[in-house]
């Protein structure tokens, strides 16, 4: 359904007079696709670009090349009349629902609001939005009130009806749950799974939290730096992870099981600056495997298996572990 080929987007960054021009690297080559009715979780720290590609799918923020196609259609190439006609295809549901909802809006105005853009009968936008409020689980007095009534989950679930609204094929979830208690996650993150087995949907799913991604997703991409540093099925890259990141990314997730003790490991120092990311392997200042050709020599796709994919000098056949 969604395919991603080297996708970049650079930001152009002020400097002081006389200084060459620079740019903040947020999404640099990165390359994706996403099955029809699957759920693909993008991980990593926050500034590793995982917002910025999601923004970019949807052409709220305009790539600075690559390619997007969806359903086999450059959406790169569309002009603003196609784009709108497409959004009725790809939704997106945002990071924090407080933000997101305009407070001088009613929830019934909030959900009807697609349905006016897109000039249906209004008769038919009364019905939808009951109907909507009902699959996300709202009261059938919401409609009248505002979004500051409603506690935090109760919003995101305003802010999923609306990405209902007009039937997309495909919604972009960027960080869903990360505002909400533990509690309201396990609720939101189950009535997605629900909303999709009905209604067919396919998720790019964003979040820096691994448990919430592991449980969600068909599929799993981990980012650094504005790349992939390993892809595959969820029980792949939660379960037998390849790339140091990796696995120091999953042993810092509490176990719920009090008798089972992981080893933690720390990873030291900072991320380095986009705007001038390190030569090679952009993992290579904070992995504790790091080999002096990781210093030099960019990575290349490891396919370890037909869906297990990683990008390290690690997993690369005739290495001298001296180089």
């Amino acid at each position: 359904m969604l395919r991603i080929r080297e996708l970049r987007k650079y930001f152009p960054v002020k400097t002081g007079f006389g200084r060459a021009k620079e740019y903040l690297k947020a999404v640099d080559g990165v390359s994706l696709e996403i099955e029809a009715g699957e759920t693909f979780g993008l991980v990593g720290e926050s500034g590793c670009g995982k917002s910025t590609l999601g923004y970019c799918v949807l052409r709220l923020i305009e790539p600075t090349s690559g390619e997007i196609s969806f359903q086999g259609q450059n959406i790169l190439t569309l002009d603003a009349g196609e784009m709108r006609h497409l959004r009725r295809e790809i939704q997106m549901v945002f990071q924090d629902p407080a933000s997101s909802l305009d407070p001088r809006m009613t929830v019934g105005q909030i959900v009807e609001e697609p349905f006016v853009i897109h000039k249906y009968p209004k008769l038919e936008r009364r019905r939808r939005v009951q109907e909507l409020l009902d699959a996300v689980g709202m009261d059938q007095n919401a409609a009248g009130k505002y979004p500051h009534q409603f506690s935090g989950g109760q919003r995101q679930r305003i802010g999923i009806a609306r990405a209902l609204a007009l039937k997309p094929k495909l919604i972009v979830a960027d960080e869903p749950v990360s505002a909400l208690d533990v509690s309201i996650q396990a609720q939101i993150v189950n009535l997605m799974q629900e909303l999709q087995s009905r209604y067919g949907l396919t998720y790019l799913f964003i979040s820096h939290g691994l448990p919430v991604v592991e449980h969600i997703s068909d599929r799993i991409g981990v980012m650094y730096l504005g790349r992939l540093v390993e892809t595959g099925l969820s029980d792949e890259v939660c379960h037998h992870p390849l790339h140091p990141y990796t696995q120091i990314l999953l042993s810092s997730v509490p176990s719920p099981d009090p008798g089972i003790k992981r080893e933690k490991q720390i990873l030291a120092g900072d991320v380095p600056s986009p705007v001038n990311p390190p030569a090679g392997c952009r993992f290579h200042t904070r992995c504790p495997q790091v080999m002096a050709r990781c210093r030099v020599e960019e990575p290349q796709e490891v396919r370890v298996s037909a869906t297990h994919r990683v990008w390290c000098h690690l997993l690369e056949p005739s290495i001298d572990p001296g180089q």
